[in-house]
């Protein structure tokens, strides 16, 4: 055995991942050397090698990380062709009406899992937020929640497919128990965010564009994205491959120059992301190995904590001090498995508690770029965001309570 026993070595393990995360290190950094350190910590020497090789020659791991790095190519590459520019650009010339269009227009470029990617949409929603009116904190919590409403149901959402990988499950059986959540985000959204609001722009604002030509745009520089998400849903091709399809297709459409299509492999982030998932199974073996979970389980035996407690609390609240989503699934995961016997409901739970709990963190890149880009506190947001978080993890509860 190491050096502490399992309880021990996992409390320093995490006072060091929250050192780490104060310090603003990597989150892929992050994780690997906290499941280093917690090997080093609980098990024997001889050990820890079998288990960075287990690790390593996991199929399941592969696939994730091979389609992490293929969106996170996909994404920049989206950003640094402007390709993303003109999806925009089509989309508001397609949508009239202002509320609508700020509904839609941070969901569908939230389909580009960016690391502060709200502040692309946040130009267009500021126009049209202009003409509803909106002061800057409404103009915050409009733009990064409507980004955030797809991601429960998007079936190349990473942590979406994380979630599936590491419980075993389909992604198709959690996003099936999302389609209510995400409804009710939408619905709170409207309610704080639009509703009781008037455009005060005229009507013939929009009068001299061409709804072909718009439509035609949006078609195109959507189509790298649509082809990702009909090969994964439609053809059932593996994500890992889906997404290097979509890659293609944008290549097709944008015929970057090599020194801009080398942009996204000169980019720590691209490699950055891809590291979190490798993280995530390594700490998840590390994990199983040191047999935590037994821990946590004689207090749900002893009755001190309840499963739905634990679903709720622990994912939430490291999505919330992490500021990623990705990470908190990938922790949450490797303390419950061993208490829990994961199915769709119990999966969804765990998902959309640490989504929500990482949308309102305040470490959350897209809340904190957005803020600055509206010139607005972070304090003056939670009045909307938390009220908002509220409705919509209690819709997750009841939904895992009753069906």
């Amino acid at each position: 055995m190491g050096f502490f026993d399992p309880a021990t070595a996992i409390i320093a393990s995490f006072c060091f991942l929250g050192l780490m995360i104060y310090k603003r290190v990597n989150l892929g950094v992050t994780l690997n050397l906290t499941a280093l350190l917690l090997a080093l910590l609980s098990l024997d020497l001889q050990e820890i090698p079998t288990i960075i090789h287990r690790t390593s020659v996991d199929l399941s791991m592969m696939s994730v990380v091979l389609a992490t790095f293929g969106i996170m190519l996909m994404s920049q590459l989206y950003k640094e062709t402007r390709v993303i520019n003109d999806l925009s650009e089509s989309l508001s010339r397609i949508i009239k009406n202002s509320k609508l269009l700020v509904s839609i227009l941070p969901a569908i470029i939230g389909l580009l899992p960016v690391a502060g990617g709200a502040l692309m949409s946040a130009p267009l929603v500021e126009a049209e937020t202009d003409k509803l009116g909106l002061k800057a904190e409404k103009k915050t919590y409009v733009n990064v929640w409507f980004r955030h409403t797809i991601f429960p149901v998007y079936p190349i959402s990473q942590v979406l497919i994380l979630t599936a990988t590491l419980t075993g499950l389909t992604v198709t059986s959690i996003i099936i128990r999302q389609i209510p959540v995400v409804i009710a985000m939408v619905i709170v959204g409207y309610l704080i965010g639009l509703w009781k609001t008037t455009s005060t722009a005229g009507k013939e604002e929009n009068s001299g564009t061409d709804p072909g030509s718009a439509l035609k745009s949006f078609t195109i520089t959507f189509s790298p994205i649509l082809a990702t998400i009909v090969a994964v849903v439609g053809l059932g091709v593996d994500v890992s491959i889906a997404a290097f399809i979509g890659v293609a297709v944008l290549l097709v459409i944008a015929r970057p120059s090599f020194k801009v299509f080398k942009k996204p492999f000169m980019n720590w982030a691209t490699y950055g992301i891809t590291l979190v998932a490798y993280g995530a199974f390594l700490l998840r073996n590390v994990v199983e190995a040191t047999e935590i979970s037994e821990v946590f389980g004689t207090f749900v035996a002893g009755g001190s904590i309840n499963n739905l407690a634990l679903l709720i609390a622990i994912p939430a609240v490291l999505a919330f001090f992490v500021g990623s989503p990705l990470g908190a699934v990938a922790i949450s995961f490797s303390i419950l498995e061993g208490i829990l016997n994961f199915t769709p409901k119990s999966a969804a739970l765990l998902y959309i508690s640490s989504y929500l709990g990482y949308v309102i963190a305040p470490t959350h890149l897209c809340l904190i770029l957005t803020a600055e880009y509206f010139k607005c506190s972070l304090g003056r947001l939670y009045k909307y965001f938390i009220p908002s978080m509220a409705f919509s993890l209690t819709t997750a509860i009841l939904l895992y309570l009753l069906i």
